[in-house]
């Protein structure tokens, strides 16, 4: 998964940036770079490999700035190649994103109509070149040219954007993937997961669907979707430093599986406390949900669908409840059969794996109210705030009603 930090403050935000990338290692990644506003220039270093490496190139290249945005890139659009990692420049315009753009091969086509060209693969060039256009010829400010190039794109993804005509400010937007803004003291920053700000501060604002935001030293303004000034919601992050550190382990895998054991306890002490498996434990309403469903369907992508393959087996042995598994990147795609009365179970161990996410809204939109999510971040994105509306899709083939089994007793679903 891509990973976006970036920093305004005065004092020097190299050291913040790397140590955010540093920090979102854990998410995989193929490709890191960072941008940086020097003096009246956009500098920039990227390269394929680990965060370490470009680091040095960094550091061989002198960079210091106030001003900075950082990426850790997962290959989609365009090969492992350092011109396709970001951040990518239009003409003093630098942004990083998460998500994909299914609409950039039409944009695409219309900015080289109006004499861009492009040195990448990617679909993340093409909004850079969107927001300068819209620079140039409807004479907005950085966050106006953000505000109407957003409109133009179908997809997904989280944008942090500086510009070298505008140095003392940074915007960025959010649709369908996660972006959070952190608080500071004279300074503020921006990152698609806490764990790359905590160095620098535990107070955040999580952004919602359709929103941008300008981030200054002095503050930050929130607009939502009609660009209407807003408030989000301020908290104190109580994610530990400790949990996010690599340790004596190789590499984030290793880690995770050395961790399974005490995983393992940690979640049957939770139980073992409870004297048992209360429906507290998942949730203040949990208990009138699970007597309100007659089956469960289970959504998740990679080894997360593994983990729901086992968990059909102990559902319906033990709860007795109907139990299907689907990967959620099929199913987000297809004219689904919903069932109100079915718990929708999502499964993403970061909470924040796009495809999970979208199936979820989908679910959502065809009037399953019933969800439940499991993940290791209790901050992450798949917490699903209200003004989630699901991405367009194929209309369901049908809905409910239709005849259905008596649903078992809540006594033994709660054994």
């Amino acid at each position: 998964m891509c990973g976006i930090v970036g920093a305004i403050a005065d004092r020097d935000v190299v050291p913040v940036l790397i140590e955010g990338l540093k920090r979102l290692e854990y998410r995989g990644y193929d490709s890191s770079g960072i941008a940086v506003l020097d003096a009246d220039q956009v500098r920039r270093v990227r390269r394929t490999g680990r965060v370490a490496e470009m680091e040095a190139a960094a550091g061989a290249e002198h960079f210091h700035a106030t001003v900075g945005i950082g990426h850790t890139r997962w290959a989609t659009h365009g090969g492992v190649t350092e011109s396709n990692a970001h951040p990518h420049i239009s003409q003093g315009v630098a942004l990083v994103h998460n998500g994909i753009i299914e609409n950039h091969e039409a944009q695409r086509e219309k900015l080289i109509a109006l004499g861009y060209v492009f040195e990448s693969q990617t679909d993340t060039e093409v909004i850079a070149h969107l927001i300068h256009h819209h620079l140039q010829a409807d004479h907005d400010d950085l966050l106006g040219a953000l505000q109407r190039t957003v409109k133009e794109l179908t997809g997904a993804y989280a944008l942090a954007v500086i510009s070298r005509k505008e140095p003392d400010r940074m915007v960025v937007a959010r649709m369908g993937c996660p972006l959070l803004v952190g608080l500071g003291e004279g300074e503020n920053f921006v990152a698609s997961d806490v764990s790359a700000i905590l160095q620098a501060t535990r107070r955040v604002m999580f952004l919602e669907e359709g929103d941008t935001a300008e981030l200054t030293r002095q503050g930050v303004r929130v607009f939502d979707g009609n660009n209407a000034l807003v408030q989000r919601e301020q908290r104190l992050s109580d994610v530990s430093l400790a949990s996010l550190e690599l340790g004596p382990y190789r590499h984030f895998m290793q880690k995770e599986i050395h961790e399974q054991p005490r995983a393992l306890g940690d979640t049957v002490e939770a139980a073992i406390d409870a004297g048992g498996f209360p429906a507290t434990l998942f949730g203040a309403n949990a208990e009138a949900v699970f007597k309100d469903i007659d089956g469960v369907q289970i959504l998740a992508c990679g080894t997360s669908y593994y983990a729901g393959l086992t968990a059909r087996y102990w559902i319906e042995a033990i709860a007795g409840l109907p139990c299907s598994v689907e990967i959620a990147s099929e199913y987000r795609y297809r004219a689904a059969y919903a069932n109100p009365r079915h718990l929708i179970v999502t499964i993403s161990q970061s909470g924040e794996t796009l495809d999970t996410m979208e199936a979820l809204k989908y679910a959502k939109s065809l009037g399953h109210t019933h969800t439940l999510s499991i993940c290791n971040v209790p901050e992450s994105a798949i917490r699903v705030p209200a003004s989630w509306s699901a991405t367009p899709v194929p209309a369901p083939r049908s809905v409910w009603p239709r005849p259905r089994l008596s649903p078992p007793s809540w006594r033994r679903c709660s054994s």
